[in-house]
Protein backbone atom coordinates (compact mmCIF):
# COMPACT_ATOMS: atom_id res chain seq x y z
CA UNK A 1 0.00 0.00 0.00
CA UNK A 2 1.54 3.36 -0.77
CA UNK A 3 0.94 5.84 2.24
CA UNK A 4 -0.27 9.10 1.01
CA UNK A 5 1.65 12.26 2.53
CA UNK A 6 0.08 12.73 6.04
CA UNK A 7 -0.15 16.29 8.06
CA UNK A 8 -1.24 16.60 11.37
CA UNK A 9 -3.00 20.09 13.02
CA UNK A 10 -2.77 19.32 16.43
CA UNK A 11 -3.96 21.88 19.48
CA UNK A 12 -6.06 22.42 22.44
CA UNK A 13 -9.48 22.44 22.03
CA UNK A 14 -10.35 26.06 21.61
CA UNK A 15 -6.98 26.73 19.83
CA UNK A 16 -8.66 27.80 16.31
CA UNK A 17 -7.55 24.50 14.38
CA UNK A 18 -10.57 24.02 12.35
CA UNK A 19 -10.74 28.12 11.63
CA UNK A 20 -6.94 28.17 10.53
CA UNK A 21 -7.24 24.87 7.64
CA UNK A 22 -10.42 26.74 6.55
CA UNK A 23 -7.86 29.48 5.64
CA UNK A 24 -5.24 27.25 4.85
CA UNK A 25 -7.29 24.91 2.26
CA UNK A 26 -8.09 27.54 -0.15
CA UNK A 27 -4.25 28.42 -0.63
CA UNK A 28 -3.56 25.08 -1.15
CA UNK A 29 -5.96 24.34 -3.67
CA UNK A 30 -4.51 27.32 -5.22
CA UNK A 31 -0.89 25.93 -5.47
CA UNK A 32 -2.79 23.03 -7.20
CA UNK A 33 -3.13 20.77 -4.24
CA UNK A 34 -6.11 17.95 -3.72
CA UNK A 35 -6.37 17.69 0.05
CA UNK A 36 -8.31 15.85 1.93
CA UNK A 37 -9.23 16.25 5.73
CA UNK A 38 -9.86 13.48 8.39
CA UNK A 39 -11.47 15.42 11.24
CA UNK A 40 -11.53 13.46 14.76
CA UNK A 41 -14.17 14.38 17.55
CA UNK A 42 -14.45 13.31 21.25
CA UNK A 43 -17.67 13.47 20.24
CA UNK A 44 -20.32 10.44 19.66
CA UNK A 45 -21.00 10.87 16.17
CA UNK A 46 -24.73 10.41 14.87
CA UNK A 47 -25.40 12.29 11.12
CA UNK A 48 -28.35 10.84 10.73
CA UNK A 49 -31.70 11.86 11.71
CA UNK A 50 -34.23 9.59 13.62
CA UNK A 51 -36.96 9.06 11.47
CA UNK A 52 -35.44 9.14 7.95
CA UNK A 53 -35.24 6.34 5.90
CA UNK A 54 -31.26 5.88 6.34
CA UNK A 55 -31.44 6.03 10.39
CA UNK A 56 -34.13 3.25 9.51
CA UNK A 57 -32.26 1.03 8.03
CA UNK A 58 -29.12 1.35 10.11
CA UNK A 59 -31.32 1.04 13.38
CA UNK A 60 -32.87 -2.27 11.65
CA UNK A 61 -29.23 -3.82 11.47
CA UNK A 62 -27.60 -2.38 7.97
CA UNK A 63 -23.72 -2.65 8.67
CA UNK A 64 -23.11 0.53 6.58
CA UNK A 65 -25.92 2.81 4.68
CA UNK A 66 -24.60 5.03 2.11
CA UNK A 67 -26.41 8.20 1.96
CA UNK A 68 -26.42 9.35 -1.90
CA UNK A 69 -27.17 13.01 -3.10
CA UNK A 70 -26.98 14.86 -6.82
CA UNK A 71 -23.61 16.27 -5.54
CA UNK A 72 -22.47 13.75 -3.00
CA UNK A 73 -22.04 10.94 -0.70
CA UNK A 74 -21.69 10.21 3.16
CA UNK A 75 -21.37 6.33 4.25
CA UNK A 76 -22.40 5.62 7.60
CA UNK A 77 -21.13 2.57 9.72
CA UNK A 78 -21.08 1.91 13.51
CA UNK A 79 -17.77 0.67 14.36
CA UNK A 80 -16.40 -1.55 17.57
CA UNK A 81 -13.46 0.98 17.95
CA UNK A 82 -12.16 3.54 15.80
CA UNK A 83 -9.62 2.18 12.80
CA UNK A 84 -6.20 3.34 12.78
CA UNK A 85 -4.25 5.65 10.41
CA UNK A 86 -4.05 3.00 7.61
CA UNK A 87 -7.49 2.04 7.84
CA UNK A 88 -8.64 5.68 7.81
CA UNK A 89 -6.44 6.31 4.67
CA UNK A 90 -7.55 3.34 2.84
CA UNK A 91 -11.47 4.60 2.43
CA UNK A 92 -9.99 8.29 0.93
CA UNK A 93 -9.30 8.85 -2.73
CA UNK A 94 -5.34 9.01 -3.37
CA UNK A 95 -4.59 13.09 -2.88
CA UNK A 96 -1.63 15.22 -2.76
CA UNK A 97 -2.13 15.90 0.77
CA UNK A 98 -4.29 14.35 3.98
CA UNK A 99 -4.90 16.44 7.14
CA UNK A 100 -6.19 15.13 10.43
CA UNK A 101 -7.48 18.10 12.46
CA UNK A 102 -7.47 16.23 15.67
CA UNK A 103 -5.57 12.97 17.05
CA UNK A 104 -2.81 14.49 18.06
CA UNK A 105 -0.82 11.76 19.60
CA UNK A 106 -0.36 9.89 16.35
CA UNK A 107 3.41 9.80 14.90
CA UNK A 108 2.90 12.07 12.20
CA UNK A 109 4.43 15.46 11.37
CA UNK A 110 2.62 18.13 12.85
CA UNK A 111 1.70 22.18 13.23
CA UNK A 112 0.75 23.04 16.31
CA UNK A 113 -2.14 25.63 16.38
CA UNK A 114 -1.06 27.55 20.44
CA UNK A 115 -3.18 30.32 22.02
CA UNK A 116 -1.40 31.26 25.32
CA UNK A 117 -4.73 32.92 26.68
CA UNK A 118 -6.12 28.61 26.92
CA UNK A 119 -3.77 28.40 29.89
CA UNK A 120 -2.79 24.77 28.11
CA UNK A 121 0.81 23.71 27.80
CA UNK A 122 2.22 23.54 24.60
CA UNK A 123 2.46 20.08 23.19
CA UNK A 124 5.93 21.06 21.16
CA UNK A 125 8.27 20.01 23.96
CA UNK A 126 6.80 16.80 24.15
CA UNK A 127 6.49 15.58 20.16
CA UNK A 128 8.89 15.20 18.09
CA UNK A 129 6.47 15.44 15.09
CA UNK A 130 5.60 18.83 15.52
CA UNK A 131 7.80 20.84 12.71
CA UNK A 132 6.30 24.41 13.29
CA UNK A 133 4.07 26.09 15.52
CA UNK A 134 0.99 28.71 14.47
CA UNK A 135 0.83 31.00 17.44
CA UNK A 136 -0.88 34.08 18.41
CA UNK A 137 2.29 34.65 20.96
CA UNK A 138 6.06 35.20 20.15
CA UNK A 139 7.41 32.44 21.35
CA UNK A 140 11.34 31.09 21.66
CA UNK A 141 11.02 27.05 20.23
CA UNK A 142 13.63 24.76 18.60
CA UNK A 143 11.27 24.73 15.84
CA UNK A 144 9.74 27.58 13.55
CA UNK A 145 6.98 29.47 15.20
CA UNK A 146 5.08 31.66 13.00
CA UNK A 147 2.08 34.18 13.80
CA UNK A 148 -1.31 32.26 13.43
CA UNK A 149 -3.23 35.45 11.20
CA UNK A 150 0.53 34.98 8.68
CA UNK A 151 -1.69 32.29 6.84
CA UNK A 152 0.31 32.75 3.94
CA UNK A 153 3.39 31.94 5.99
CA UNK A 154 2.10 28.99 7.02
CA UNK A 155 0.22 27.84 3.85
CA UNK A 156 3.66 28.52 2.51
CA UNK A 157 5.85 26.34 4.57
CA UNK A 158 3.06 23.62 4.33
CA UNK A 159 3.96 23.87 0.77
CA UNK A 160 7.88 23.78 0.99
CA UNK A 161 7.83 20.86 3.50
CA UNK A 162 5.88 18.74 1.04
CA UNK A 163 8.38 19.77 -1.90
CA UNK A 164 11.65 18.61 -0.19
CA UNK A 165 9.16 15.05 1.01
CA UNK A 166 8.42 14.22 -2.32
Amino acid sequence: MNMQTVLGVAGWSGSGKTTLLEQLLPRWCQAGLQVSVIKHSHHRLDFDTPGKDSYRHRVAGAAQVMLLGEQGLAVYENLATPPDLAAQLARLQPVDLVVLEGQKWLPIPKIEVYRAALGKPLLQPDDPNIMVVASDTALDLPVPCLPLNHTDAIADFVLCWLKENK
